[in-house]
């Protein structure tokens, strides 16, 4: 008789699996009943205003799936479409919920691709600036000295003068430096380096501060003691205890950079008039606003001063949350 000399596969280890979940299980049954979690249910207007975040984040990254139709797509137009007003309203079109602008293209479409780009903008402008500004701020508190007197001079100045002034600036200054040709394709990025030199300083001073208070703590000390570097010390040890504030700067800030995006655009300096976004939307449409087409400048309008209203509501409620005084 052959013997079966086959092994049988081993066990899947179900038990770490189900510890596994239980444990994930626990962290979130943890996380809900915390006191940042609670005080976000008892403030209705927060869950209010996330929801209404929420959403208009999905969809400006849905823009693509939601949209009725590509407004970079310029044979899906027709002039003959051209000046609709909204589905409801009389001479309106059950195809074109927001109606459409002068050349036939659907303001809900576009509003959804712009809010794409104010976003994409916002979102990559608080990162770098918030990214700068840590980064300066950890290395003037911790080195003190001339290093800091350098830095927070330089941010004191570049404080003096008004965002929109400066971002107006480095955009000119940007296009100066530019060939014509390359206007359009390098115009999110003069907008992104003219955001983030605008916003950097908040960080640095911010960061600057909580690392003086964190410098002289024991486990710094305890860290020198040991031989650790001073970038070790600075980026491994110090910077974690410091962004509770830079997280609620930068939720701020968001709302700041999505306002600063519009308005560089709305004066021609931003986007591109045919690259959309809130900005060049309610500056095509402002054009021919006493001509009878409102909706082609008011929907883009509220869309803007929506997304900023939450993302301030938000990060002001993040701010009293994080901060045990004012909770």
């Amino acid at each position: 008789m052959a013997l079966n000399m086959t092994k049988a596969a081993p066990a899947a280890p179900t038990g770490s699996r189900r510890g596994g979940l239980q444990k994930s299980w626990q962290w979130l049954l943890a996380a809900w009943d915390s006191d940042i979690a609670y005080n976000f249910r008892c403030s209705r207007l927060t869950m209010f205003a996330s929801a209404v975040l929420l959403l208009l984040l999905f969809a400006g990254i849905g823009a693509s799936l939601l949209a009725h139709y590509d407004p970079f797509d310029m044979a899906a137009f027709d002039l003959m479409d051209s000046e609709l007003p909204p589905s409801w309203v009389e001479g309106g079109e059950a195809r074109f919920w927001l109606g459409t602008d002068i050349q036939g293209r659907d303001v809900y479409s576009l509003i959804l691709y712009g809010l794409q780009v104010s976003l994409i903008v916002g979102f990559i402008s608080v990162l770098c600036a918030m990214a700068l500004g840590v980064t300066l701020g950890v290395i003037s508190g911790y080195f003190g000295g001339m290093i800091d007197a350098l830095i927070m001079r330089m941010a004191d100045a570049m404080l003096s003068f008004p965002t929109i002034m400066f971002a107006l600036l480095v955009s000119g200054a940007a296009r100066g430096l530019l060939p014509q040709e390359m206007h359009d394709q390098m115009a999110v990025y003069i907008i992104v380096i003219s955001i983030t030199l605008t916003g950097w300083m908040q960080y640095a001073r911010t960061v600057r501060g909580c690392t003086l208070l964190e410098g002289n703590k024991e486990y710094v000390q305890a860290a020198k003691v040991m031989g650790s570097g001073n970038m070790r010390i600075m980026f491994q040890h110090i910077l974690p205890n410091v962004l509770s504030p830079v997280l609620v700067l930068a939720t701020l800030h968001l709302a700041l950079a999505v306002l600063t995006e519009a308005t560089l655009s709305f004066l021609g300096v931003g986007m591109p008039p045919h690259q959309p976004s809130l900005g060049t939307l309610i500056n095509e449409g402002n054009k021919y606003l006493f001509s009878g087409q409102w909706w082609v400048v008011v929907f883009p309008s509220l869309v803007l001063v929506v997304l900023a209203l939450s993302v301030n509501l938000v990060g002001d409620w993040l701010r009293d949350a994080l901060n045990p005084k004012l909770r």
